[in-house]
């Protein structure tokens, strides 16, 4: 039997999953939002996370604070330029278990095509086959990253001297996978 017939074929279910960040405002408060539009793909063998590939696709331009001005700021060339620059993207394979549970997922996460070293915590929350008698399996996946890197560059000053936007980006995802057939 070739390993490619063990090879795990995995996408998001969107309606149950979310892509959220939250980042310092004036210093004080924290504004949160999400990217309402992705994709992610997944391989595995065997449903073994530690060999999965994943790879992340999202709408820059799905971003959403709940504040249309604020919204378009940041698709602005300002933040993310999402017309010219319509990806954001993280491609994973290097898989650390620090228990049954925890996880470290590194990879590149590119934004404004400014691509790093990228590391994830992710909480698995296992597998399960669900009412329809398809395999789905759970995620909580935590990152933070200095938005100055990816090119996030816009940043007012308050008279205090404190940053209208924190640089430290919080990013945050509920993921849940569907194993697809075949």
């Amino acid at each position: 039997m070739s390993t490619e017939t063990n090879k795990a074929k995995w996408s998001v279910d969107n309606v149950h999953s979310k892509i959220n960040f939250s980042v310092k405002h004036m210093v004080i408060a924290e504004v949160t939002g999400q990217f309402k539009d992705f994709t992610i793909d997944a391989e595995n063998f065997e449903d073994d996370i530690t060999t999965s590939s994943v790879k992340v696709k999202i709408n820059a331009a799905s971003i959403d604070t709940g504040n249309n001005d604020r919204d378009n700021h940041l698709r602005s060339e300002d933040f993310f330029a999402a017309e010219k620059f319509s990806q954001i993207t993280f491609e994973g394979s290097d898989w650390e278990k620090i228990d049954d549970e925890e996880y470290k997922l590194r990879g590149k996460l590119t934004v404004k095509e400014k691509t790093t070293d990228f590391e994830f915590n992710v909480n698995y929350g296992g597998q399960i086959i669900d009412p329809y008698g398809f395999k789905r399996s759970g995620y909580k996946i935590e990152g933070k990253l200095n938005r100055f890197d990816y090119d996030l560059r816009w940043n007012n000053m308050l008279e205090t001297g404190g940053a209208v936007v924190g640089k430290q980006v919080k990013l945050s995802a509920d993921i849940e996978l569907v194993k697809k057939e075949g």
